[in-house]
């Protein structure tokens, strides 16, 4: 990455869990973001944990929104029936970050095998704003947010809001 490309920005971040079984208290994928982004300066000012609803997803992102420019929604990227995460953001998005999903199966192999072509992992900007889309797990948010989201986020919002 070339830093004249980069431009000074603040990054602030949510977190959306999505799934209908996690609290505050057992969501360890949603804490590891936060402690990842935290860890990278990044300050957290939005969680929530919203059931498997396209309707309860948006609505939280909107809300999102209002307070950051870093939006990652964990959990419902999936191939089963409740899993929506996808369909609530994807037509949403204004551009699509084609590469992130690319990468993060990439990446994913190593860890899973084959097994990453069931992830539907999407990224892309609403508003000058990056949301990403990830699997819910523990290490799928680790992979996602330490080695892509975090390398990235000051060069996609420089880009974004050009």
């Amino acid at each position: 990455m070339t830093q004249k490309h980069v431009r000074p920005i603040t990054v602030t971040g949510a977190v959306i869990t999505v799934s209908t079984t996690r609290t505050r208290e057992t969501d360890s994928s949603g804490k590891t973001i936060i402690e990842i982004l935290n860890n990278a300066g990044i300050e957290v000012g939005h969680y929530a944990i919203v059931p498997d609803r396209i309707d309860a997803i948006r609505y939280e992102l909107f809300m999102a929104m209002k307070d950051a420019n870093c939006i990652i929604c964990n959990g419902g990227t999936g191939l089963t029936y409740d899993d929506c995460t996808v369909e609530a953001i994807e037509p949403l998005l204004e551009k699509k970050i084609d590469g992130f999903g690319e990468l993060f199966r990439m990446k994913s192999i190593a860890e899973i095998g084959t097994s990453a072509l069931l992830s539907r992992a999407l990224a892309g900007i609403i508003n000058g704003k990056a949301i990403f889309c990830i699997p819910g797990s523990t290490p799928a948010v680790t992979l996602a947010t330490r080695e892509l989201i975090v390398p990235e986020i000051a060069h996609i919002l420089s880009h974004a809001n050009k």
